[in-house]
């Protein structure tokens, strides 16, 4: 059935293409002869205010995004130098809900502390924090923007460790009509197509893809028993966007995305889903008195069966999570002269979902205990923030005021026969957390540029951390209903060079503390527990490198942290955190040719990073090569070839005791792309 819906869906997409006017994208003002009365809509936001370089921020453009050699948007996420998921494994052979994103090796857990938005919209799960990566195609986008530290101001809680700004291409960008299809040596296959034109005097894309394959074998060949499983993957996205004007200074976006995930991990059964249903509205305005108005909300939910490592029959059966995201944002910026930008707004999130699970006796199948538990979290954000320029010289500074509540937290295990076992109902908390931001940026002339920055920012404990325990098999981590909120001070000082589009240097020293740090403190060999410790302390350096010589260029990215989780008398005070290297750095070599001819080879290093916070279980250093290859064959067809891991270094990507798991082996993809 899933498979009939994905061809219809993918059927539809392709065959809207036909109904569309092949000059679909032409101005109809131009036809007419009144140049005047074109209306150009962006589909963006507001643009990015002066003071926006103050903070420690990298572009990654549409060429890079749809060049990787995986095809998948972490791995080109990863080509910025502090970008990490939980675990190295990228959405294809990792549970969903590890998938957290965060910056600086301010890790440690499986939850997000960067904030990742998609057209302005918080994309983390409402119960869990992940991020849904399989929703989130490269080739759906313009451009991503990450901004690395800089705290909350006007992005909302949860940008704790960065910012990472997705937007959405336009039909200009994307053509008419677009796609690939590329199939690899497993026989695992990846497809996308769009369609894109006028919507009145704005336009509207539908796009959609879907991944699938057999997947391969985590576990090393001298541990796998008969019931290792194929870290086999499904995942199918469906998005449709449209803008329209307003007036002539007004712009109306909406967009809707729908998704579904589903995925085998190191034994057979043992299956997870992730599904989705998105949608928002966003007014941008661009007259004197410039704002943006967002309203949006999400439906979430996640299923997980966990499998015996011994007995290999299910012992837990996470069979429903659902939850609800809902929020927006107002900003206005009024007309205070040339010199300066100010901005004043409020933002708005609520997070709602719970859990149903069923714990199994490995050893009789019967059901032990049916657990139910949930709970509500909200935030309410006020912030003002101001650029000055004073010449050369770019001054900004900004407050925000957080309201949040965690409320309706309880937690209930039954018997099978439905006697209560244990009943919990957690005290409602709220308050009030400030927010300050600040920095500089100095034009020294000649392409040379100075920056610093200092701020503080606000993270709230999701859900999951709140009140979900979960199992990684033997270990089980317990929730906390107790945990507070994570806050982070830093500072950073950079210094930035371009000479034209030939060459372009950054550099970046930071220090960043996240006091109340949530991570997974271990009790015992077996038991874990989310617990607030006293702080993880991160201070380090960040370069990038460009170098463009004709046809040929060079991107480079290096990241060096010395990151400590810190608890007087704690077994683990002054160790690293877990699952976060010191050395992070990647470099790629690219050749263009012809109107679209692009080969690029990248080479990536991840750093020895430790499973846990005892620093007992080593995840060795690992280095990676992939190739991208474009070949045109007409104007709007190329024949693409992409390798991953193509010297197949064991990727370790888990080492719970010696028990481990592998990530991506050698890969090699073939395929045709159409359009843009």
């Amino acid at each position: 059935m899933r498979h009939s819906l994905r061809s219809s869906l993918f059927l539809t997409v392709a065959g809207l293409s036909a109904i569309w006017a092949p000059n679909a994208l032409a101005q109809q003002a131009d036809a007419a002869g009144d140049n005047d009365a074109l209306i150009i809509v962006t589909g963006e936001g507001l643009d990015q205010t002066p003071a926006s370089p103050a903070y420690d921020t990298q572009l990654i453009e549409r060429e890079q995004l749809v060049s990787t050699s995986s095809g998948r948007i972490e791995d080109a996420l990863a080509g910025v130098a502090g970008f990490q998921q939980f675990r190295r494994s990228d959405s294809r052979s990792s549970n969903p809900s590890a998938q957290g994103a965060t910056l600086r090796s301010l890790g440690g857990n499986a939850t997000s502390r960067a904030l990742v938005l998609l057209d302005g919209v918080p994309m983390a799960d409402p119960f869990f924090g992940f991020i849904p990566f399989t929703a989130i195609a490269p080739e759906r986008l313009a451009e991503v923007r990450v901004t690395r530290g800089g705290g909350s101001g006007p992005f909302g809680a949860g940008a704790l460790a960065g910012t990472i700004e997705l937007e959405s291409a336009d039909a200009a960008t994307l053509g008419s009509f677009g796609g690939h299809v590329y199939v690899n040596d497993r026989g695992g296959t990846e497809s996308a197509a769009h369609v894109a034109g006028d919507l009145g005097d704005g336009f509207g894309v539908i796009s959609g893809r879907w991944d699938r394959d057999k997947g391969f074998f985590t576990t090393p060949p001298a541990d796998r028993v008969d019931a290792s499983a194929r870290a086999a993957y499904d995942s199918w996205s469906v998005q449709a966007r449209g803008v329209t004007p307003i007036g002539d200074s007004m712009e109306l976006q909406a967009r809707g995305l729908v998704y579904d995930d589903r995925r085998t991990l190191r034994f057979d059964g043992a299956d997870s889903s992730s599904t989705g249903q998105d949608a928002s509205l966003r007014l941008v305005g661009r007259g004197d008195w410039q704002f943006d108005a967002l309203a949006y909300v999400q439906a979430r939910n996640f299923t997980n069966i966990v499998i015996s490592s011994t007995r290999f029959v299910p012992v837990l059966d996470q069979r429903n999570t659902p939850s609800t995201g809902l929020g927006g944002k107002f900003e206005i910026r009024p007309p205070v002269g040339d010199s300066n930008v100010l901005r004043l707004g409020m933002d708005y999130r609520r997070s709602e979902g719970e859990l149903f699970e069923t714990a199994i006796s490995a050893f009789t199948g019967a059901v032990r205990e049916r657990r139910n538990a949930g709970g509500t979290n909200t935030d309410l954000g006020f912030f003002i923030e101001d650029d000055l320029l004073l010449g050369p010289l770019t001054l900004t500074a900004g407050a925000r005021l957080d309201r949040y509540t965690i409320r309706d937290g309880f937690y209930v295990a039954r018997s099978d026969d439905g006697a209560v076992l244990l009943e919990e109902r957690f005290a409602d908390r709220s308050g009030w957390e400030e927010s300050f931001r600040g920095g500089a940026v100095f034009d020294a002339g000649g392409g040379l540029s100075l920056r610093a920055a200092a701020y503080t920012g606000l993270r709230l404990p999701t859900l999951n951390e709140l009140y979900r325990p979960f199992v990684v098999f033997p270990v089980t981590t317990n929730a906390n209903a107790a945990l507070e909120n994570e806050r982070l001070e830093g500072f950073e000082a950079g210094v930035d060079f371009a000479s034209g589009d030939i060459f372009d240097l950054s550099l970046t020293a930071f220090q960043n503390r996240v006091e109340g740090a949530i991570a997974n403190v271990t009790l015992d060999p077996l038991t874990r527990q989310r617990r607030n410790i006293d702080a993880i302390e991160a201070r380090g350096i960040e370069a990038s490198l460009g170098v463009a010589l004709g046809s040929l260029r060079f991107d480079g990215s290096l990241a060096y942290t010395d990151a400590e989780a810190q608890q007087d008398g704690a077994a683990f005070d002054g160790n690293r955190p877990s699952q976060t290297p010191a050395w992070v750095g990647g470099a790629t070599v690219s050749y263009r040719f012809g109107d679209s001819g692009l080969i690029a080879a990248n080479l990536r290093h991840v750093g020895r990073q430790f499973e846990d916070d005892l620093e007992s279980d080593v995840l060795p250093a690992v280095t990676t090569l992939g190739l991208f290859a474009q070949l045109p064959v007409t104007d709007e067809a190329s024949i693409v070839l992409r390798g991953e891991n193509l010297t197949d270094e064991d990727i370790v990507t888990r080492n719970q005791g010696g028990s481990i798991d592998y990530g991506t082996p050698r890969t090699v993809w073939i395929g045709i792309r159409i359009g843009g």
